[in-house]
């Protein structure tokens, strides 16, 4: 909901437009001119009798004119009145009063007359009355006995005064007397009941009237009314209390505001309808008062006269009253006469016409003096309200009155003739800027003055051409309207003023602005209580003007509150209450122009609690329960909660007992007996609950038998000899009456046998002793109070205490399906056996022995629980090649009872797990020596262990694989022939007969030569020598430039054979030592790095093939740097740092790596 209100501008032009156009008309105070009237007191004019009258008279006029009154008709000579003086330059009255003038003596008629060399201007006729405020007469009040339901009006008659007071009742404590539909005041003061309630009754009725003019309240004397009631009020229809009759008229005069009343007496109070025959209550001015007994129409005209129809009415009837109005009409001008300025020579017209009903008599005055006994005047002729001046010259200079009355009034206008010759005057500034916004209209202002007439030129600039054109307006006054100005309207124009005594000109400045506009406007916005809110008001303007901004609450001023916070472009509310639930206008302010936009904030909250609550139609089993729902909050409420409290069982706590929509507000609720209910009334919104309202009063329901048995009734043993009887109690409310007892009863099922019963107290169980072990019984019980029983109660089955099952289940049989999984079948025992609810068998077996091992260890039974009748079962989980025992019970709800015979089955063997542990230890040139130890769990009889490993090189790429058998009993094996200083990847697992187990893997590195060791400590102390290191030094240039020659020569796409030239010219004493398929020294290059020996089967993606091994060679990733053990075992992934692409002739092209190197050694 938002509303966007902008303040035309065109609007304000008109208003200054038509201010112009009478400021044309003016003569300057420069000139010689009659006398104007420009102040006095109204025309009936109500004066405080304690205070100094003043009766107002000022005029203007060329000379200053002097003033005369008169009083009652006649001359008022002040000069012999001590208590009346004049004001100096003004012919303002002042009666002193208040140096012991009496007002009264003033009472009367006065007339003030302002007068000069050229003419005479008279005011209205000014009726002073000094206001009153009379005592009320003194009156013995009987008091008022009016029988309940009976009608009845309390007289206020206050005394006359001038104004007329102000009437209002109240009492004697000062407090207004409430009003309603049935009890009202009417127009004369009179308080009206339209039908007594005992509640009327009190002896302080009093009436007040308050004058206004003196500030002053009197009292009437206190009136008494006293009800008294009479069994059965007798319902009334309508008849009307005023007005009196079936037909009345009313005479309004134009203008006024209308008010016509009917009050009706009835029972039921009767309700006021109004209609206008055979037409429609006027819109927009049309309203209802007092409860819809006033209607009122404002600014009454001649076409709302006719018939008003007021219609009471309630169940019984109605009445109604017509009321003829007829609209009348004081003198009201159509067009008044105007100041006139002629030039010597010219003609002109004094124009004098109104209305009115009846038709005003329209009369002329010369100077105030009536014109048909005024001096002659050849110029001058008058027709009707027509005053026709010709050929006029200086002498015809005069005020003229014209005078339009009628039986409701008159009408006094002053309007003189100034004849002059004057040469044209501009009175507007000269320079003047005048500022408008864009797409407005902008009115230039060249006010003149000369005699005859000046006319008026505009020229756009100094020296521009004349303005034409329907662009533009030319008014009467000399003001240019630019209808609808554009920025390129900016400029200076000219005004031109001539006659034929002369020419003058003046300069305007006109600047066009951009307009202010909200370009994001506040929005619509949904609270809840205690938030936080806040308006925008983004606005756009013209940089050279200064917008201010304004925010208002409902059109008038935010409240001073420090939780509204007004920023620069926002308005935020803290903490947010009910009271700022409204509208939020932005009012955006320039010297030129304003806007506004608003928006609508709503404040929810929860519902408040609904309120007198009322019980109705009190019955055994029903109540009507009505509420009057609280204050919803700004969010419908969708619903009631009903909730009841029995003051006799559970008092101060509340129970649900149902919910209706939110739009009801009675509702039939059930009952039980013997409860004192209390109820209260929650509602529901969107928001959340209201609290709750204030309790009902309270309502006791009468006792009966109870209407309903114990719930959840069983019969379970707790020994085998016993049956216990439970049942859930019933509530308090459910019991219907004192006295709350159970009749239990039982007997054996399919036994004839008659029924035992015993009476209980308010209990939930009862234990009957002695009975079979585990017999159905068939069960009841039924409740039962001072006054009789509930109905019969419907039978359930329950069973005597159960015992442990007497026999084992038979047949026990095992069926083995693998190493881990065997099947376990039984026979089920015969129900008599089980001697309770079968609840199913539980299988107990256990791990004997290993037959691999032939040792025991702790025995750990396991249980599996079958539900049921169920007779088979599969054991999961076994070990294999392995001895168990297991042995079947049957389970009721006692306990289980005895174990068949344990039965024996054995497990077949499996493949073993790895190898409990793999060492490799005693590295040397050539050999490793490998020890393991048993499988942990060899599931079956181990056959062998098989053993395979390969060698791997520096890059990871894997070499030919060897598969070693070794017999069962061995646990270690010497690995000799190897390659020095070579690593190996090996694979290890154990075997039985069924297969191969899972492996376990290690890693291990043979050692360098010594003789080579030694070698490379040589190496070291001839470095240190002098000589060697200028041969190295050579060594290294000669090595840098071949490498940038194969650099030119490999870009130019040839290739150079580096490692040959480099084998041709090393040193020998640096030439590293090579021996088979390794090669170990001090300096290495690629070719070092050699591929796995013929035959391996090794693609060039280090991959292995499936027929060379079955071990995924995921753990020999990259980026992982090898570790070893103090015994030279590795641990962990073997890394390299880069990938290596295959190599055309077994060379390569990549140098080797340090790390690499430093692997190669252990």
């Amino acid at each position: 909901m938002m509303k966007k209100r902008s303040i035309s501008a065109s609007k304000a032009s008109l208003v200054l437009f038509l201010c112009q156009m009478i400021s044309a008309l003016d003569v300057p105070l420069d000139l010689s001119q009659p006398p104007t009237i420009t102040q006095q007191s109204p025309k009936d004019y109500i004066v405080d009798p304690r205070e100094n009258i003043v009766i107002q008279c000022e005029a203007k006029g060329k000379p200053p004119p002097s003033f005369s009154w008169t009083r009652n008709g006649t001359h008022f000579d002040i000069d012999k009145d001590a208590q009346v003086t004049m004001k100096p330059n003004s012919g303002t009255l002042v009666v002193n009063i208040m140096n012991g003038g009496k007002a009264e003596a003033y009472e009367g008629v006065y007339q003030c007359t302002a007068r000069n060399e050229r003419g005479a201007a008279i005011s209205n006729n000014i009726v002073i009355r000094p206001s009153r405020s009379p005592l009320w007469t003194k009156e013995k009040l009987e008091p008022n006995h009016v029988r309940e339901g009976d009608s009845l009006v309390l007289h206020c008659r206050p005394p006359v005064g001038l104004p007329p007071p102000i009437i209002f009742w109240m009492d004697n404590a000062f407090q207004r007397l409430p009003q309603s539909e049935r009890v009202s005041q009417g127009l004369n003061g009179d308080l009206y009941f339209s039908n007594v309630q005992p509640e009327d009754t009190r002896e302080d009725y009093i009436c007040y009237a308050r004058f206004n003019h003196t500030q002053t309240i009197q009292q009437k004397q206190p009136i008494s009314v006293k009800v008294f009631s009479t069994k059965p009020v007798t319902e009334r229809q309508p008849i009307l209390l005023t007005p009196t009759g079936s037909t009345s008229t009313k005479v309004e005069l134009r203008g006024n505001v209308l008010l016509l009343e009917c009050i009706a007496a009835g029972l039921p109070t009767p309700v006021i309808r109004w209609i206008k025959e055979g037409g429609e209550l006027p819109a927009n001015r049309t309203f209802f008062e007092n409860f819809k007994k006033t209607l009122k129409i404002t600014d009454v005209s001649e076409a709302d006269s006719g018939n008003y129809k007021c219609i009471a009415r309630n169940i019984l009837g109605s009445a109604h009253h017509v009321i003829s109005v007829t609209v009348k009409a004081a003198p009201y001008w159509i067009t008044a006469p105007r100041n006139l300025v002629l030039s010597p020579g010219e003609d002109g017209t004094l124009i004098c016409r109104a209305n009115g009903n009846p038709k005003p008599n329209i009369s002329w005055l010369a100077n105030g003096v009536p014109i048909s006994i005024a001096p002659e005047d050849p110029s001058r002729k008058v027709d009707g309200d027509t005053i026709i001046f010709s050929h006029v010259q200086e002498r015809s200079s005069a005020v003229y009155q014209c005078n339009a009355s009628n039986e409701y009034g008159y009408l006094l206008a002053n309007a003189f003739v100034n004849v002059l010759a004057e040469p044209p005057r501009i009175l507007t500034p000269a320079n003047k800027l005048y500022q408008v916004i864009a797409d407005s209209p902008a009115l230039l202002d060249c006010a003149y003055f000369g005699s005859p007439k000046p006319e008026i030129e505009w020229f756009r600039g100094v020296k521009g051409s004349i303005l034409r054109g329907s662009e533009y307006i030319f008014h009467d006054n000399g003001t240019l309207e630019i209808p609808v100005a554009q920025k390129d309207s900016t400029g200076t124009y000219t005004c031109v003023a001539r006659n034929e005594l002369g020419k003058i000109q003046n300069e305007v400045q006109l600047e066009v602005k951009d307009p202010t506009m909200i370009i994001k406007q506040p929005e619509y916005k949904v609270i809840q209580r205690y938030g936080q809110v806040s308006f925008e008001c983004i606005i756009k303007h013209d940089t050279t003007l200064l917008p201010t901004i304004i925010w208002l609450k409902d059109n008038g001023e935010l409240p001073d509150d420090e939780r509204f916070l007004v920023g620069k472009d926002n308005l935020t509310i803290m903490n947010v209450t009910d009271k700022d639930d409204g509208t939020y206008t932005c009012i955006v302010n320039t010297t030129l122009d304003s806007v506004s936009a608003s928006a609508v904030l709503t404040v929810v909250a929860r519902p408040n609690p609904p309120f007198d609550l009322e019980l109705t139609g009190q019955l055994e089993r029903s109540v009507e329960l009505s509420w009057i729902p609280g204050d919803e909050n700004n969010s419908p409420i969708t619903s009631f909660v009903i909730e009841y409290e029995d003051g006799l069982h559970e008092p101060g706590v509340w129970h649900y007992q149902t919910e209706v929509p939110g739009t009801q507000t009675t509702v039939q609720l059930k009952l039980s007996p013997y409860v004192n209910y209390s109820f209260r009334v929650i509602a529901v919104n969107e928001i959340g609950r209201s609290q709750p309202s204030e309790p009902s009063e309270q309502y006791l329901t009468k006792s009966a038998n109870p209407d309903e048995n114990p719930s959840n009734v069983q019969g379970i043993g707790s020994e085998p000899d016993n049956l216990v009887i439970t049942w859930e109690s019933l509530k308090g409310f459910q019991s219907n009456g004192p006295g709350l007892q159970y009749k239990v009863s039982w007997r054996q099922k399919d036994v004839d046998d008659e029924w035992t019963s015993v009476i209980v107290a308010n209990v939930s169980k009862y234990i009957v002793s002695g009975t079979p072990t585990f017999v159905p019984y068939e069960i009841k019980v039924q409740a039962l109070n001072d006054l009789g029983y509930a109905p019969e109660p419907s039978e359930v089955i329950g069973h005597s205490g159960e015992d442990l099952p007497m026999v084992a289940p038979g047949n026990v049989q095992v069926h083995v399906i693998n190493s881990t999984l065997a099947k376990v079948h039984w026979d089920p025992v015969p129900l008599k056996t089980v001697r309770g609810h079968l609840q199913g068998y539980k299988v107990y077996y256990w791990k004997v022995q290993s037959l691999s091992r032939r040792s025991r260890r702790h025995v750990e039974k396991k249980i599996l629980t079958f539900r049921g009748n169920k007779t088979f079962g599969m054991l999961p989980g076994l070990e294999p090649y392995s001895s168990y025992k297991l042995n079947v019970r049957v389970v009721n709800g006692k306990g289980e009872g005895p174990a068949s015979p344990d039965k024996v089955f054995k497990t077949p063997e499996g493949v073993p797990s790895s190898p409990s542990f793999l060492k490799i230890t005693n590295p040397t040139l050539d050999s490793l020596t490998l020890e393991w130890g048993l499988p942990t769990h060899p599931n079956g009889i181990l056959t062998s262990y098989i053993l395979k490993f390969q060698p791997i090189n520096n890059t990871h790429e894997l070499g030919p694989l060897v598969e070693i058998r070794i017999p069962a009993n061995e646990s270690s094996l010497i690995l000799k022939n190897l390659n020095y200083s070579t690593r190996y990847k090996f694979y290890f697992n154990a075997q039985t007969s069924v297969g191969s187990g899972s492996q376990i893997t290690e890693e291990a590195v043979t050692i360098m030569d010594e003789g080579k060791m030694a070698m490379a400590s040589r190496q070291v102390d001839i470095a240190t020598q002098g000589w060697f290191i200028g041969l190295m030094c050579a060594v290294a240039l000669l090595i840098l430039i071949l490498l940038i020659v194969c650099f030119i020569r490999r870009n130019k796409g040839g290739k150079y054979p580096v490692k040959e030239k480099e084998d041709a010219h090393a040193d020998p004493e640096i030439q590293p030592m090579k021996e088979d398929d390794g090669t170990f020294g001090e300096y290495s290059d690629a070719e070092d790095h050699k591929p796995l020996k013929k035959g391996s089967r090794t693609p060039s993606d280090r991959t292995v093939k499936k027929e060379d091994s079955d071990d995924s060679l995921v753990d020999y990733g990259e980026g992982v740097n090898g570790q070893f053990n103090e015994d030279g075992s590795f641990i962990g992934q073997y890394s390299g740092k880069k990938e290596k692409e295959p190599a055309e002739g077994n060379e390569s092209s990549e140098a080797p790596s340090p790390v690499n190197a430093m692997n190669s050694f252990v």
